[in-house]
């Protein structure tokens, strides 16, 4: 059986098995939010976001597709890549140029509109390319560290695995991305 999100596992016996530890009010049948709709409150809040995940003491990165939510999360990532977060932005930061990645096959749509991203918010941008056999290749890699033979996880996941295959060789040891929005 697949590991369902938001569980643990006590045991075999069936009394016990896969136990839920998340259980948020938003997946309950019938729910409808409280609070009306505030652009400054979400826009506070995902910046306040991205800003907590840039408190770190090694090169970073941005993934960028080319789509909204990457583009979103890397201009965020760019407006406070000066300061030390962790000092509120009074002393320079120690990893300031942010490097930017997007991976396709030669010639991909998402390609083009990464790089002009990259280009706006001032990115040390690299296009990593792959074949079809690269990606046929690290398929048995990828279904392993997905636990999943899920036909659409495995399709998404494949050029990511070899993109962060290569991000990790080049000393990079953080990235964001617009992934989950």
């Amino acid at each position: 059986r697949e590991f369902p999100p938001g569980h643990f596992f006590l045991g075999h016996e069936a009394e016990k098995g896969f136990q839920s530890y998340y259980e948020p009010k938003w997946m309950e049948e019938g729910f409808v939010p409280g609070e009306e709709y505030d652009a400054s409150a979400l826009r506070g809040a995902l910046e306040a976001a991205v800003r907590r995940q840039l408190m770190c003491d090694v090169p970073y990165g941005v993934l960028i597709s080319g789509g909204v939510d990457s583009s979103i999360i890397a201009s965020i990532a760019a407006k406070f890549r000066e300061g030390r977060i962790e000092e509120e932005g009074k002393s320079p930061a120690w990893w300031p140029r942010i490097h930017s990645f997007s991976i396709g096959l030669q010639g991909a749509p998402d390609l083009a509109p990464a790089r002009k991203v990259a280009d706006h918010i001032g990115a040390v941008h690299h296009e990593i390319h792959f074949t079809v056999q690269e990606g046929l290749d690290a398929l048995s890699d990828v279904i392993y560290h997905l636990e999943t033979f899920d036909l659409t996880t495995v399709r998404a996941s494949t050029p990511m695995y070899l993109m962060m295959r290569k991000i990790r060789t080049m000393g990079i040891k953080m990235v964001l991305s617009g992934e989950g929005a």
